[in-house]
Parts: structure tokens; C-alpha cells; sequence
């Protein structure tokens, strides 16, 4: 057991005896360690199936065509809306913007793929106005307003809800002014795009540090992204631990290195405190 354990010790650190009884030794690259998210607390929420928004005194859960504004302090869900399925098929993420919660949403799974940004008072929920884009990119999953410009992504999917020839690795960011006139669009990056699968990315957000943190459909994973140098296809910095599988996410509007994202299983609102420094830059 001793041999075994000295054995494993001396590999783990790199280093092995030769056949001539000789000790080779062969760098090993350092293993980085990413701190696990840790949960601060979980909000039950019927509607948390597609994402969550947040401002200073509310929650908002997001499904479809439902928005459920629940009490940060309580918990307590103290208003909700509820859109005629008609007009408001499939809502994927909000973000609280002047008082405004600023929605994305498209026709998924219906084609051909359509979207438009849908704007609803915080705190009546009181739907105000509309901007449609019409069919094209894709179905707009997510938007942010970061440094002056309006960021959308367009996700395109493998099977329901896509259109051939397109697939996933079509999932565009699109960076639009003030008025949505399209300025510059990116390709994501090839490894993220495998992490995607089928799907595509459901959440984004910017972060003070200039970078782009994006989520994905299914998997507990974060990840960081910039702008490239040259070309059209974004670059992949680093991916981080999340407590919950992908879906739209928010940052935290009081605390600057938390985070909410929803877990659809237990259809709940859940902060916890990942390894990042800054706010949203928005």
C-alpha cells in the first residue's frame, strides 16, 4: 500500500524512476483551481423556466408567456402577468433597464424563426411597446445594452425550431445602435458552440471587465468571452462552475459578485457567488 501510494505521489508530482534506477523528472502542468459557486439562497418561482431579471427591491421569473415579480426581501411573489399566447409564444430572458423590463423573445419552436424585443412596466408589468426584427438571423434569445449599443444574440438550432441549412454554429451576436440598425456581428467560438449541442446560447450579459459571459442550454457552465482582435468569430477566455444548468441569467444589481440563474427542475430563482470581479457593465 506504501509502494502504491509513493508511486502515485511521485507521478502526481511529475516524477518517475527509470528502468537504470535513475529519476526522471518531466514538468506537470499546474491543474488551475475554480472555486465551486456557492449558493445563497433559492426562491421557489413557477415561472423560473426560461430565466430571471432582478432589480434593487424585485425578483422577475421568466416563462413563455409568463412574468412573475416576486419580493427580494420576502420571496413572496407579489405580482404576475400573463400574455395571450397568440402574440407572446416564447419569451427567453428580461433584464430591468430605466424602470422597463426588456425582453427577448422569439416564435420557437415555430418557423419560419421570427423575434422581437418586448418592453413591460417593472413594477405594474404592464406590457408598453414593441420592436419586431422579423425573420432572418434566427431567434433572439437574449439582449443587452453595453457601451452604447444594443447586444443580441440570434441562436440557430439542429432540428425543431431551426431552419436547414442552418444549425446551431449559425448562432450569431449581433451589435446593433440605439435604433437596432445592425453595426458588427460575431460567430461564437468553435469549442463553446460544441459545449452548446443541439441548442445554443440562452443567456448573456456583459461584465465591467469588458468581457462577455454567456450560458448555454443545459450545462453548469459560464463562459467568458471577448471580442477578437481581427475576423468574426469570438474568443473563448475561460469557463466557470454555475449551480444551475444554463438557461438566462442576471447579475446581481446589490452585490456586484453575485449572480441569479434559474433551476428548471425545482422551477426556482437561485443566487449564488461565483469566482468574478465586477459588476454589470451595462
Amino acid at each position: 500500500m506504501l509502494r502504491k501510494t509513493c508511486w502515485a505521489l511521485a507521478v502526481a508530482l511529475g516524477t518517475v524512476a527509470t528502468a537504470t534506477g535513475a529519476v526522471a523528472a518531466e514538468p506537470v502542468a499546474p491543474v488551475p483551481i475554480v472555486q465551486a459557486p456557492e449558493i445563497v439562497r433559492v426562491v421557489p418561482a413557477p415561472e423560473a423556466t426560461q430565466g430571471v431579471a432582478n432589480d434593487a427591491a424585485f425578483l422577475y421569473a421568466v416563462q413563455n408567456r409568463r412574468i412573475g415579480r416576486y419580493s427580494r426581501a420576502t420571496g413572496q411573489r407579489v405580482g404576475s402577468w400573463e400574455g395571450d399566447p397568440a402574440l407572446y409564444i416564447h419569451i427567453n430572458s428580461c433584464q430591468v433597464m430605466g424602470g422597463e423590463l426588456v425582453c427577448a423573445m422569439s416564435n420557437y419552436p415555430n418557423t419560419p424563426m421570427t423575434s422581437s424585443v418586448e418592453w413591460f412596466d417593472a413594477r405594474t408589468l404592464r406590457h408598453v411597446r414593441s420592436h419586431s426584427f422579423g425573420p432572418g438571423l434566427g431567434s433572439l434569445t437574449w439582449i443587452d445594452w453595453h457601451g452604447g449599443s444594443w447586444w443580441a444574440c440570434f441562436a440557430n438550432y439542429d432540428g425543431e425550431g431551426g431552419e436547414a441549412p442552418r444549425d446551431h454554429r449559425s448562432t450569431v451576436l449581433v451589435r446593433m445602435d440605439s435604433r437596432f440598425v445592425r453595426q458588427e456581428a460575431w460567430l461564437f467560438p468553435q469549442d463553446v458552440l460544441e459545449r452548446f449541442g443541439h441548442f445554443s446560447s440562452s443567456g448573456g450579459r456583459w461584465g465591467a471587465d469588458g468581457r462577455l459571459y454567456v450560458t448555454g442550454h443545459d450545462r453548469m457552465e459560464l463562459y467568458v468571452l471577448a471580442l477578437p482582435e481581427a475576423g468574426g468569430r469570438l474568443v473563448h477566455l475561460d469557463t466557470l462552475p454555475l449551480p444551475t444548468n444554463g438557461q438566462a441569467f442576471d447579475w446581481d444589481v446589490l452585490h456586484p459578485d453575485h449572480i441569479w440563474t434559474i433551476d428548471r427542475r425545482r422551477a426556482a430563482m437561485v443566487e449564488s457567488v461565483i469566482a468574478r470581479v465586477g459588476a454589470n457593465g451595462g
